[in-house]
């Protein structure tokens, strides 16, 4: 357990006896698909939110790697802190965010991201990464890339404090306020609201359901492939990257193919959504890997389309 940055101090002498290591935070994004967890674990308990700057326009927040993700961003809208609304609800801690970097309703961490300090378990110090040193991409990092070489300390965020400019064109918020008028979008606990009620509408409480969220990364295609499906697929979904490329909801491939709602003893796919597999009691790991194994053939044969894990598994 790791519940302050002095506490790297003793990792040289542990790395150094163990051949193999995994950085935890909250588990959130994991799935063990092995017989034995061969790892030293490192569990990064870092807590600690820091106004480290503040402005008339903004402020620059220092959070610690082991503080819970969504009560980070409750913290931030009870301080009226914009920017992060968009991101509430999503499950793990801040260390992990920018690994992944976590996105969500057309905002992605990276937006508001400054820089971070992580501890780098190779070189045995403490280092510091701006922004343009972490190539951020969609769901990737330099950290998710160098898995379990460097564990993330702390992460400067920078948000507004004095206009809000809600981010509510992605459909499913657009929908949502359209149905509830006597909410204001102007108001940024509005769009946390509406958010966390989205999600809860669609995803299970891991308490209740075992999973891991969404299990797959929503695949980007060229532009020139969508038109090509679009002429098969009129209503299929899809969010423009750039000129070229397209990215299409991994849910909607999965859910053409039939797979919402199956289940195959204890492992399943959740009715609800079918991009969160589901274990609803005793399913291995490797049970869920071949669930996963099978949807990913399936779209692969209907559409010829990728679609890659975004849980990290270990073997």
């Amino acid at each position: 357990m790791i519940e302050d940055i002095a506490d790297v101090s003793e990792l040289p002498d542990l790395l150094s006896n163990n051949s193999s290591h995994l950085i935890l935070g909250d588990g959130s994004n994991i799935l063990f698909a092995g017989d034995v967890i061969d790892h030293l674990i490192l569990k990064n308990d870092i807590k600690g939110i820091k106004v480290s700057h503040k402005s008339k326009s903004e402020v620059l927040i220092t959070v610690g790697g082991g503080e819970n993700w969504h009560q980070l961003v409750a913290w931030t809208v009870d301080n009226s802190f914009f920017g992060l609304e968009n991101l509430a609800l999503i499950p793990g801690t801040v260390g992990a965010a920018p690994v992944q970097n976590i996105g969500a309703y057309g905002v992605e961490q990276e937006e508001r991201f400054v820089r971070l300090t992580a501890y780098d378990t190779e070189n045995y110090e403490i280092v510091t990464f701006e922004k343009g040193e972490c190539d951020f991409s969609y769901r990737n990092s330099l950290f998710k890339n160098k898995k379990g070489r460097y564990l993330i300390l702390n992460v400067t965020y920078q948000l507004n404090k004095e206009i809000f400019s809600p981010k509510i064109s992605y459909k499913a918020i657009s929908d949502y306020f359209a149905e509830h008028p006597e909410f204001e979008t102007s108001k940024q606990r509005n769009v946390f609201n509406a958010v966390i009620a989205i999600r809860s509408s669609k995803l299970p409480d891991p308490k209740e359901i075992g999973n891991a969220g969404s299990f797959f990364k929503n695949p980007i295609i060229p532009k020139s492939r969508f038109q090509e499906l679009a002429k098969e697929y009129e209503e299929m979904p899809f969010y423009p990257m750039d000129d070229k490329m397209v990215k299409i909801p991994a849910a909607w491939l999965i859910d053409q193919c039939g797979w919402k709602g199956y289940r195959d003893g204890d492992a399943g796919v959740y009715p609800k959504q079918a991009l969160v597999l589901v274990n609803y009691g005793d399913a291995t790991g490797e049970k869920i890997c071949a669930l996963a194994k099978k949807i990913q053939q399936s779209v692969q044969e209907q559409f010829n389309i990728t679609i890659t894990p975004e849980v990290n598994i270990i073997q």
